[in-house]
């Protein structure tokens, strides 16, 4: 019986080593070891953000995307929600109105939430306006059409557009550009990530969402699983420069052999 098709073999090694670094770094956290997590530009970018509101005296929006809580996009949508739960403190600690813009009805309760502990936790509860977070409308472009109505009627001092975006990303994007916002924007659709970088101030890149996320959480799990796939990195760098090499040097024979085990 055969366990490990052909060509197969060398994807398995790969996943169960770079499945052991992760696992590893999350057990040395919960012993108390955490990872450090530098500081990345992004998170200067959004405090950076949340002051610019502020002196404004100007609302921020913030829109965590469209996607859901499951499935493949799913890590968006909670990386965005990490990061609404630093901005709605910040925007609590100077009394300052936060907007935040819901697609999926079973995100709005976990938004309210984060914002509402937010303001709790800086002391200013009676400064929460549940009306504030708003689910619009799980119809694509009619959450879209939602989201831009907010803007042009509040003009905010800055947008924050993280998460799973699709078409509707460069038509918020504009819209926010349009009205003199300060926007930071973040998602790991590839396909979505140079439209904000035209029309934004700051992108986050892919990755650089998940690990802004795991930074402002505070969780050690999510900084150790963060950390074990920066090992997976370096695997990927080796096996690119030995790849490389072989190639170079008439040993395509080697590299195959490996690939198709």
């Amino acid at each position: 019986m055969t366990y490990v098709y052909q060509g197969r073999g060398f994807i398995l090694v790969v996943f169960v080593v770079l499945s052991g670094a992760i696992f590893y770094r999350i057990r040395l956290a919960r012993t108390g070891k955490v990872p450090y997590l530098r500081k990345l530009a992004g998170v200067s970018a959004i405090e950076e953000a949340v002051g610019r509101a502020t002196e404004l005296g100007r609302p921020i929006v913030f829109s965590p995307g469209i996607a859901g809580l499951g499935g493949e996009y799913g890590a968006q949508t909670f990386a965005a929600l990490e990061i609404l739960g630093y901005v709605a403190r910040t925007a609590a600690k100077y009394d300052t109105r936060i907007i935040v813009g819901i697609r999926i009805p079973e995100v709005l309760p976990i938004a309210e939430e984060i914002v509402r502990s937010a303001f709790a936790a800086e002391g200013k509860l009676d400064r929460y306006n549940p009306d504030d977070v708003r689910f619009l409308s799980q119809a694509q472009f009619a959450y879209a059409a939602g989201v831009m109505g907010i803007m042009e009627r509040e003009r905010p001092g800055a947008t924050f557009l993280i998460g799973g975006f699709w078409a509707e990303s460069l038509m918020f994007a504009e819209v926010g550009n349009s009205i003199g916002a300060l926007q930071i924007a973040g998602t790991a659709n590839l396909h979505q990530i140079q439209f904000f970088v035209a029309a934004c101030d700051y992108t986050l890149l892919g990755e650089e969402m998940f690990a802004v996320g795991a930074y402002f959480s505070g969780d050690p799990v999510k900084k150790a699983i963060i950390a074990g796939q920066d090992f997976g990195k370096i695997i990927a760098i080796f096996l690119i420069v030995a790849g490389t090499l072989f190639a170079t040097f008439g040993l395509e024979s080697i590299v195959n052999r490996v690939i198709n085990w």
